[in-house]
């Protein structure tokens, strides 16, 4: 079907039918019209995914299109660049480069610096922290002490 119009059309029909008919049939023997349903649901969702894969994937691929009829050049970029950012790798970043967005360099492998990295700046974490101070060590008796023993 190269027709979206007819995909979507087919697609909803059929899936109305592969309801309508199971529902019927089964209310028709008896069974109460929510028991019917379901079963209906059931089975219509088991035949559409069988037989109806071509014309769900071409009512998918027109809906894609559809969405993304007005997209220019910039907002491809831009869907890029947040979805690197969720995913926390930057493709083609800068090395070095200050991050537009946050502000802070991008940690990748500086060109001017072989084989050196951006580590002092972790992204999303502010300014570089001091190393925490070792922990003092303390007896057992006296940080378990009770009430002063007179």
């Amino acid at each position: 079907m190269s027709n979206p119009r007819t995909a979507w059309i087919v697609y909803i029909v059929l899936r109305l039918l592969f309801f309508a008919v199971p529902f019927a049939v089964l209310y028709a023997i008896g069974l109460t019209p929510w028991v019917a349903a379901v079963f209906a649901a059931l089975i219509g969702v088991a035949l559409s995914v069988i037989f109806l894969a071509r014309t769900r994937s071409t009512a998918s691929e027109s809906i894609y299109e559809w969405r993304n009829r007005r997209r220019t050049a910039d907002d491809i970029v831009e869907d890029e660049a947040v979805e690197a950012r969720a995913a926390g790798a930057a493709p083609g970043a800068v090395p070095g480069a200050i991050d537009p967005v946050a502000g802070e360099t991008n940690g990748t492998t500086d060109a001017s610096r072989p084989g050196q990295t951006d580590a002092s700046h972790t992204p999303g974490l502010g300014a570089p922290q001091a190393p925490a101070p070792a922990e003092e060590t303390r007896s057992p008796s006296a940080t378990n002490r009770g009430p002063a023993d007179s």
